[in-house]
């Protein structure tokens, strides 16, 4: 491995630090979005029982002591009860689009990893190729050993521009899921939390 990355040349530093930088930012994310996933159902049955026996105040300390996006929204809603149910769903709005973004977060950077390896792997095939026709020129002889070899290193760029972009698309999607999990758990409970604060008022 070590031999074809160093007979790949000077293209395949820039192609190995996005992969660093893009292994570094999916480890950050999966640790993040592993911490913001919580039982969603049981989270919003605690709220509900918190609200029926001890009203707001008692939902708003569930909330506090529980982590994830949901029990931020939920808090952020809760906060403005008192001011109504209009309230309650701007400041759900609010916090919502607010936690969507820290979810998002790093994944512009992953899609930039994934643009950019291939474009490096290409850029350093065409360079190679560009040294392997000067050799040929420099022989003065179409030599098979000549043009494989140098074809060979041209495509040690690419191979591994791909690979790269490969491996980070798989965790970009596997993020991206998650993500969309996540919003669509966050909508549902909001919903939920709203018809139970309509329901206490009537």
């Amino acid at each position: 491995m070590v031999y074809y990355f160093n007979a790949g040349g000077a293209f395949m530093w820039p192609i190995l630090i996005l992969l660093i930088i893009g292994v570094m930012i999916s480890i950050e994310r999966f640790i993040s979005l592993t911490r913001a996933s919580v039982n969603t159902r049981k989270f919003l049955a605690k709220v509900k029982e918190a609200l029926a026996s001890g009203g707001v105040e008692q939902a708003l300390e569930v909330c506090a002591s529980t982590r994830g996006p949901v029990a931020s929204i939920f808090h952020a809603g809760l906060m403005r009860a008192n001011r109504g149910v209009e309230h309650v769903e701007k400041a759900i709005s609010n916090a919502g689009t607010i936690e969507m973004a820290f979810l998002e977060r790093g994944l512009i950077w992953l899609a930039s990893v994934i643009a950019l390896a291939p474009m490096l792997g290409f850029t350093g095939t065409v360079q190679g190729m560009i040294n392997a026709f000067d050799a040929i020129k420099a022989a003065n002889d179409i030599s098979p050993a000549i043009v494989a070899g140098g074809i060979s290193v041209a495509l040690l760029t690419t191979l591994f521009g791909l690979v790269v972009a490969m491996l980070i698309q798989v965790f970009h999607n596997y993020f991206v899921s998650r993500i969309d999990a996540l919003i669509i758990d966050m909508e549902e409970s909001s919903t939920e939390l709203v018809d139970s604060l309509i329901e206490m008022e009537s």
